[in-house]
């Protein structure tokens, strides 16, 4: 006897279908749908809940919310209620859509975000209503996933013949499930990358495979290559790369050097960070007759090895610039010409791109030339080694460094030293460390003085052991010698945006653009920067540089100079590469370019190329071309830096597990409605008290004060306030900081 098939009864009716209908029709806006394939969607087959469909299809359809394309075919009708954007998911389900038809973010709550993912460009619909005062909306459709791929610990149930993997972060609220034929023989408790491959609709997480195991959760490579991973950025080359780059003629060729200028005469030498080991600008001084000095800033002609159209060149392209995570770098190019060929090291003869310029006493440029060069290094200083010459003479007259070179002091003492041992330098470098140290004071002042806002802020360095580990923390500040070569580079960046800026016929080139602060951002600076008792003025756009510069110069040195310093970065907007020129706000420059560092950033070689192709004479490039070049690099060098502060913070982190037993004064750098921010004076370590967690009181967030306080106790825990804390966790794998708060500091009194 057959088995009846189950029927639905034919008075049950379908709820919420227009809903329904609407949302299989617009999620697939490009498709048109019969009755038939929107009742398979629903997943009814009965001749009721078909009927019910074909009038509900024909009402939608009278009501014009839905369109009839072709007989019995549907579509629906987006009105201008649905807008594109990004979204941007909280820890707790929620999130906000960023959309450009509206000046503030749409929120949408956990049941409406209907498997967006953060970062996702997506569809949603806003509602006519308001919640506390903000628009709200539902997303409606995925346009285009932000990644696919993700990283996280996998967690094998071999019984159940299945895994899921926890992906990192807060951001994800959903586990990726695994079937047990694709977990590439991953262990349970491995760090996996994972790829997304579909997310059907009535499952509750979506579908995945493991394609590739990076170790076990904890261990430092594994968390290295996580980080890396996270982010989509390689942490080696493809053979074929390297087997193309051994096998490149890096010699000096004498017909290479005939099409050349050739500087190899001219005094040049390096300086950079004491552990570089890719050199990629030099500087040479000549003294003229005529009261000039002829200063050349020669860059690594990485062009010259780097050919347009092969696997190095697509290699260096795709990943755009190198990555400095706390214990390696990533570099963009593979080591025989990073740390080889391209790299202007001492006593050796190179292929160069140079800017060449001839200054006077006022540090005025009369006249410049730019193009390619053969240069030879004549010596290698780190920055400590140039800052002991200029601090060794400071009280030597600097209108003798020129006529009398033989009384300038030329001793490098042991303690900066690259070799570990004192020893002298030649008169003539020192000679042209202290000038290029004095014409650079000079052009730094005219700059400040446009209106460039001067960012020292302080830098956190490990010193690390043997096995990676952080046994101690410095900051790394900006002296002299930095801002000697600092201010060289700039000037060649800006003179060859601006030669080729003021070409006829206009040529397309690449740009590093800054646009104006955010003004909502300066308003918030204002309100942290009251806290600790500065002033500023931001009423118009010409005191704004000014007020800043006061501020940054204010806080040097003092508790809340890390905070104010990552608070006013955060004001300026964030500087892209662009072929469309508007100028560098920060910098106070209307013209400015990449060229100096084509090692590290592929905008740089690009630059070369463009400014060769002009010299030569030729037309100008595609701009729609190079657009998509700029805004590839651009996203390159963001996550790159989120790379760079993720290690940071995973190495931070790592430092303070060693140092659990400790009590630490900290400044609270930030106040949330889940917890106080603190960020420790000593090593700039943050880590997060949770609300809860305070103990005496029942702890709230107050907004306007940027504080917690206490409900009976009215204790209040304040931004800029100094407080006593002890880690309480250090986990490495989800790279969570969190302390005990011991109670405020008080600093003890010095007896007289």
């Amino acid at each position: 006897m057959t088995k009846k098939k189950h029927r639905k009864p034919s008075n049950n009716k379908i709820s919420n279908l227009t809903n329904t209908i609407l949302s299989i029709l617009k999620k697939e806006r490009n498709q048109s749908f019969n009755y038939k394939q929107i009742a398979a969607k629903i997943g009814v087959n009965d001749a009721s809940s078909r009927n019910q469909i074909i009038k509900k299809l024909a009402k939608l359809k009278a009501d014009a919310e839905i369109e009839e394309v072709e007989r019995g075919k549907y579509k629906a009708i987006l009105n201008n209620e649905y807008h594109i954007g990004i979204f941007d998911a909280a820890q707790r389900g929620n999130g906000y859509v960023i959309c450009d038809a509206f000046e503030n973010d749409i929120y949408i709550a956990s049941n409406n975000v209907n498997k967006a993912l953060n970062g996702d460009e997506v569809e949603l619909y806003v509602y006519k209503r308001r919640k506390q005062g903000k628009l709200e909306g539902e997303i409606t459709n995925i346009i285009k996933r932000a990644k696919t791929e993700y990283v996280g610990i996998i967690q094998i149930h071999e019984k159940k013949n299945f895994a899921f993997v926890v992906v990192d972060g807060n951001k994800m609220k959903t586990d990726i499930f695994v079937p047990i034929n694709k977990t590439l023989k991953a262990e349970d408790g491995d760090k996996v990358v994972v790829t997304m491959e579909e997310w059907p609709d009535k499952a509750d997480s979506p579908n995945g495979r493991v394609i590739k195991v990076l170790g076990k959760a904890g261990e430092h490579n594994t968390e290295i290559h996580s980080i890396l991973a996270e982010y989509g950025l390689p942490y080696e080359f493809p053979e074929e790369v390297e087997a193309y780059a051994n096998n490149i003629d890096l010699k000096i060729q004498p017909e290479e050097i005939a099409k050349r200028r050739d500087m190899r005469k001219d005094l040049t030498f390096t300086i950079d960070p004491r552990d570089a080991k890719d050199f990629d600008d030099a500087l040479s001084f000549t003294v003229l007759d005529d009261g000039l000095f002829e200063i050349g800033i020669h860059i690594a002609d990485v062009s010259h090895y780097l050919k347009e159209g092969t696997v190095l060149d697509d290699e260096a392209y795709e990943r755009a610039t190198s990555v400095y995570l706390v214990d390696r770098v990533v570099p963009m190019l593979p080591e025989i010409l990073s740390n080889g060929a391209c790299s202007l090291r001492p006593h050796e003869e190179k292929y160069t791109f140079s800017a060449v310029f001839k200054i006077n006493e006022k540090a005025e440029i009369k006249d410049q030339w730019f193009g390619r060069t053969v240069t030879y290094s004549d010596a290698r200083f780190a920055y400590e080694e140039a800052q002991a010459i200029i601090e060794n003479n400071i009280a030597f007259n600097k209108a003798e460094t020129i006529s009398n070179p033989e009384k300038i002091d030329t001793s490098i003492p042991a303690e900066v030293s690259i070799t570990d041992k004192a020893y002298n330098t030649t008169p003539e470098i020192a000679q042209a460390v202290l000038k290029l140290d004095e014409l650079a004071k000079q052009m730094r002042g005219k700059r400040m003085q446009s209106g460039a806002i001067s960012f020292d802020k302080v830098e956190v360095k490990f010193t690390l052991d043997q096995d990676a580990n952080p046994v101690g923390v410095h900051f790394k500040t900006s002296k002299d010698a930095n801002k000697l070569i600092e201010e060289f580079m700039l000037l060649a960046n800006k003179k060859v945006s601006e030669f080729v800026s003021k070409m006829t016929p206009p040529r397309t080139f690449i740009y590093r653009v800054h646009d104006e602060p955010d003004e909502s951002k300066l308003a918030s600076l204002q309100g942290v920067a009251a806290r600790f008792g500065h002033k500023l003025d931001f009423k118009s756009k010409a005191g704004v540089a000014a007020s800043l510069n006061q501020l940054l110069s204010d806080v040097q040195g003092k508790k809340e100079q890390n905070l104010v310093d990552t608070l006013a970065i955060r004001t300026m907007s964030k500087a892209e590469y662009t072929t469309k020129n508007i100028g560098h706000y920060g910098l106070a420059f209307g013209d400015y370019s990449h060229f100096t560092s084509p090692i590290r950033r592929y905008p740089d070689v690009m630059a070369h190329r463009l400014l060769q192709r002009y010299l030569d004479g030729g037309k100008s490039a595609n701009q729609e071309e190079y657009e998509e070049k700029c805004k590839h690099s651009s996203n390159m060098e963001y996550l790159a830096t989120k790379a760079e502060r993720d290690s940071t913070k995973y190495m931070q982190i790592r430092f303070m597990q060693d140092h659990q037993d400790e009590e630490f004064v900290g400044v609270i750098s930030g106040a949330t409605d889940w917890g106080i921010y603190i960020e420790i004076i000593s090593n700039k370590c943050e880590g997060m008290v949770r609300i809860r967690d305070v103990k005496g009181d029942y702890y709230e967030f107050d907004q306007e004060q940027y504080a917690i306080i206490g409900r009976d106790t009215k204790t209040m825990y304040q931004l800029g306030d100094e407080v006593i804390v002890k880690v309480k966790n250090a986990d490495l794998v989800k790279r969570h900081l969190d302390f005990d708060l011991i109670g405020k500091y008080e600093p003890k009194e010095v007896s007289e």
